[in-house]
């Protein structure tokens, strides 16, 4: 993990080498679409179908921790070596709060072992954090409300059935904070795995342009609720308004204020502090001279269309923003811009790019960016993204080289209320992540291959029911192992921050 300070590492100026040939034991980069030879439609499916015979369906069931399963808090402080350490431990407080709150930052724990269960050996681009709190709302370039994965900091191609399974314990683990019998929880769970095989038996009757364009925009979720109780309803309709109305003039009055007659970030440490506030001695000094390097790095990133809309901007100011649970601790940052004046402002976050979770179990990634790694991990499994989507490189201004991605901050973006909504809505909003994490796949991966290998039966279905239901009672050991670390004082939490 780290940042690569090899030759390998370039500016978003220079052309991205072509990836070198996986070694022994690597997983290869979508190989299906790189390969000369394409296959036909039949020998794909009997590509899955024989991978049926090397890893049954119903193997996915299992787990059982290794003798020499890593410690879990090692695994965590190994990550907090690399970040910020005054916000650590902002981290551990929000992963102690419940196992569902651990489980959203135990990425690195999971992919640790999933590394050691059975899989098919197709490969597609993945999430690599595919849990039930990284799918959202945001607005599409078209201006259309649609939903879709939101958070890539961990994307790499790899074994499809390790975003399967993050997804599905995700719901068995938030059902049992919300305090779902298991009957209840198994439903959920069942549900969403049969609805990501037939979406991707969906998806392979389809031409690969259709796959493409397929996407779940506002109609078809209101549709997909149209059989939701009363209540449920009502809040489905309040979220997609609320994200409707999520935009940067919001930001605008909620991040900012008025001081001597100027705009300025507020101050609200530990949360949002101006770098103003933060820089001391020679960060001061190196403070102009990284913003200026980080802009023009990230509009080298810009698609030539996109640059000719973020030149109308001018650079304001810059805060620290802390966001999420497990990328607490990651520098991030929000920028200020103004368009034609100061009634026309835009947001942009730009959050640090470290080496996926996923590296150490599937190979390094084709890019020496990780920045850039999130960003086409992002737009090669998004229905529609970001149009100010980039990436940089930069001497920061603790004087070390770091990799950022660089996003809106607010542009249509928005959330279900799941801490509110009913069993019967679980189910439906399962489904919608399911469809949404299959048709991702299916841009990426060989997605005959995987709905032959899936088939027509539930057999993968009840497996990985299983596999949550096992796995959940690991992540809740794990969540003890934090809550003993944190009282025998080996690591430090804040909580309620």
């Amino acid at each position: 993990m780290g940042i690569d300070s090899s030759p390998a590492t370039r500016s978003p100026q220079s052309p991205e080498a072509p990836p070198p040939a996986p070694a022994a034991g690597v997983i290869a980069p979508l190989p299906l679409i790189q390969q000369h030879h394409k296959p036909t439609v039949a020998e794909r499916a009997a590509e899955g179908k024989a991978a049926r015979k090397r890893v049954p369906r119903r193997s996915h069931a299992a787990w059982q921790p290794a003798a020499d399963r890593p410690d879990p808090i090692a695994l965590l402080e190994q990550q907090a070596a690399e970040r910020s350490q005054d916000l650590v431990p902002i981290r551990y407080g929000r992963m102690a709060a419940s196992p569902f709150a651990f489980y959203r930052g135990g990425a690195l724990l999971m992919a640790s072992d999933l590394a050691s269960t059975p899989d098919s050996g197709l490969v597609a681009q993945l999430c690599g954090d595919a849990h039930l709190m990284n799918f959202g709302l945001f607005d599409s370039p078209e201006r259309r409300l649609v939903f879709d994965i939101n958070d890539f900091d961990e994307t790499l191609p790899g074994p499809w059935e390790w975003d399967v399974k993050r997804l599905a314990t995700s719901f068995e683990v938030g059902g049992r904070d919300r305090g779902f019998s298991a009957a209840a929880r198994r439903k959920i769970v069942m549900d969403c795995a049969r609805h990501y095989r037939e979406a991707m038996s969906e998806m392979a009757a389809l031409r690969a342009i259709e796959v493409w364009y397929a996407r779940l925009d506002a109609d078809l979720i209101n549709q997909h609720i149209g059989a939701l109780n009363a209540s449920d309803s009502r809040q489905v309709a309040k979220d997609l308004s609320s994200a409707t109305g999520k935009d940067s003039l919001r930001a605008f009055s909620r991040l900012t204020q008025v001081v001597d007659e100027q705009r300025r970030f507020r101050s609200a440490p530990p949360l949002l502090v101006p770098a103003e506030e933060l820089l001391a001695g020679d960060e001061r000094d190196r403070y102009k001279d990284a913003i200026e390097m980080a802009l023009g790095s990230y509009r080298a990133s810009l698609p030539h269309d996109r640059r000719a809309l973020y030149d109308r901007y001018r650079y304001q100011g810059i805060a620290r923003k802390v966001v999420g649970v497990g990328s607490v601790g990651t520098r991030a940052w929000v920028m200020l811009f103004y368009g034609r004046d100061a009634n026309d402002p835009v947001f942009l976050q730009a959050k640090m790019a470290q080496a996926s979770v996923l590296e150490r179990f599937v190979g390094k990634s084709r890019y020496g960016n990780s920045g850039r790694r999130v960003v086409e991990g992002q737009k090669i499994m998004q229905s529609s993204g970001d149009i100010l989507l980039g990436w940089y490189h930069v001497i920061g201004f603790d004087g070390l080289p770091h990799d950022f991605y660089m996003r809106q901050l607010w542009d249509g973006k928005g959330a279900f209320s799941i801490a509110t909504m009913s069993e019967r809505a679980w189910s439906s909003y399962a489904q919608m992540c399911a469809w949404t994490l299959a048709r991702a796949h299916a841009r990426t991966g060989d997605r005959v291959a995987i709905a032959s290998y899936l088939g027509a039966g539930d057999t993968f279905d009840r497996a990985i029911a299983d596999f949550a239901a096992v796995y959940a009672e690991q992540n809740a050991r794990d969540h003890n192992a934090l809550r003993e670390a944190i009282d025998n004082g080996r690591v430090q939490a804040i909580s309620g921050v």
